[in-house]
């Protein structure tokens, strides 16, 4: 069972944030398409190819139906397969690195020196250590075969 292809949209190349996440949509469509998927997964996604095929949207609102539904079947394949996209983990972890460990240890330096000032400090910190930790997911990731040649960008 295959995976619906988009239909061709002469009227979005003027746009070129609209063509480019179109294109980067049909990528994630032939990346899935050679991975192993299960039947209701292939169906889930054909039903929102479908959604953005009969779609008489254009412009903003077109861009949005199609981020959403990338985003839609980026989480089907992540939570029911663990396929993730190119630095999918260190972009993640960047994020909850800076407010988990950022904020706490810039409040400690804050607190410690009596100067709320230097909880900034922390931010950078935090960040290192969440794209640290997430690019570790990553290359894990890709040893095991479950990362997707694509890096994703909206």
């Amino acid at each position: 069972m295959n995976i619906n292809a988009l239909r061709n949209r002469p009227d979005i190349a003027n746009d070129v944030k609209l063509s480019g996440l179109y294109v980067q949509f049909e990528q994630l469509l032939k990346e899935l398409n050679a991975k192993q998927l299960t039947p209701i997964a292939i169906d889930s996604i054909n039903k929102d190819v479908e959604e953005i095929n009969a779609s008489t949207y254009a412009g903003n609102e077109l861009r949005k139906l199609v981020k959403q539904k990338q985003t839609a079947i980026l989480k089907l394949v992540e939570n029911e397969f663990k396929f993730a996209p190119k630095n999918y983990y260190r972009n993640l972890w960047m994020i909850l690195g800076f407010t988990a460990f950022g904020l706490p240890i810039g409040m400690l330096f804050g607190l410690s020196m009596k100067n709320m000032g230097l909880m900034g400090i922390g931010l950078p910190i935090g960040m290192a250590i969440g794209a640290v930790v997430g690019t570790s997911m990553d290359k894990k990731t890709l040893n095991e075969g479950r990362q997707l040649d694509l890096e994703i960008k909206y």
